[in-house]
């Protein structure tokens, strides 16, 4: 689990989003309100969000415009998510009921602590594996 957790809120513009994510290696930013999850953001929803014009030379002002939709436009609401506490298998199990690429790590009041993703556990499993 990643315990470096970065948040945006529902209003930020997705012209942050992409300044954000076109910075970093990781796909998946956590949506909070008052401290408390709301959502999950990712990279491809943030490029379905956006114009493919955009950058371009036949960029036009609508293209421009997608910028500036806030996250809670699309957003995924209300995200499954575990607490501290679940194990590799509680895990292993959401990840192959849902369609989904990452889980959050919430504390008792959804204040997010961490993050999850599939990476995380095929990492841990290497390892262990090596270790024996």
């Amino acid at each position: 689990m990643s315990k470096t957790v970065v948040t945006v809120e529902m209003d930020d513009k997705l012209r942050t989003l992409k300044e954000f994510f076109d910075h970093v290696q990781f796909h998946h930013l956590l949506v909070v309100e008052a401290g408390k999850l709301f959502g999950v953001v990712s990279d491809r929803d943030l490029l379905k969000a956006l114009s493919p014009k955009l950058g371009t030379i036949s960029e036009s002002e609508k293209d421009a415009a997608t910028l500036n939709k806030r996250v809670h436009q699309i957003m995924t609401r209300n995200p499954i998510s575990l607490h501290p506490e679940a194990s590799v298998l509680d895990a292993v199990n959401m990840f192959n009921t849902h369609r989904i690429s990452c889980i959050p790590i919430v504390d008792i009041d959804r204040q997010p602590v961490g993050l999850l993703s599939w990476r995380d556990i095929l990492k841990a499993l290497a390892t262990r594996h090596h270790g024996a």
